[in-house]
């Protein structure tokens, strides 16, 4: 995993998604070095550089070109470019333009999350894997229940990380957001 400060950050553009927190997706992901990853909502692109790290390529969109632009250097600082594709736009336009593929994994919906579920399901090859990360409540429900309305049986992890920061008087432990990770796989 490669660490939180080591990825380029601003304040326009969310991201990236802890480290802790990118473990945990690139298991549910379980991504070969054959597969075909779409990464919606990159942002900072913090699971766009894990993916590209265990994938044979990546597809990786936002609709802010910031986000785009800061993904982007990220990619290069590590090295990575050349595994993914970049693309500026909204979620559903970019997916109909995509074929098949092996693993979406969805970070930003701008309120479209049943649409993109239900449209990402429709090209995922057999034994594909969806993974939904979300910090809103709302976001959760429409997950589980976008999933569910596609016939399948969704996994939700909720989890909360606290990082250690040290004092002079020892260590303090530091609330991270709780983030839940909704998932499931296309049999």
């Amino acid at each position: 995993m490669i660490p939180d400060d080591e990825f380029i950050q601003t304040k326009n553009v969310p991201g990236p998604t802890k480290e802790e927190v990118r473990c945990l997706v690139m298991c549910k992901a379980n991504i070969s070095s054959q597969d075909t990853v779409v990464d919606v909502g990159c942002g900072s692109g913090g699971l766009t550089l894990e993916s590209a790290q265990r994938a044979l390529n990546v597809i990786a969109f936002d609709k802010n070109p910031e986000a785009i632009d800061l993904t982007r250097k990220n990619l290069e600082k590590h090295g990575l470019t050349s595994k993914v594709q970049l693309l500026e736009g909204d979620a559903l336009q970019v997916l109909e333009g995509i074929n098949s593929f092996d693993v979406i994994l969805v970070g930003g919906s701008s309120g479209d999350l049943p649409l993109i579920i239900k449209q990402g399901y429709e090209k995922l090859k057999e034994n594909g894997r969806i993974v939904i990360t979300s910090i809103l409540l709302e976001t959760r429900v429409e997950a589980v229940n976008a999933i569910k309305n596609i016939g399948l049986v969704p996994d939700v992890i909720e989890v909360t990380i606290a990082k250690g920061k040290i004092t002079e008087r020892g260590t303090m432990m530091m609330g991270r957001n709780p983030i839940t990770i909704i998932s499931a796989v296309k049999v």
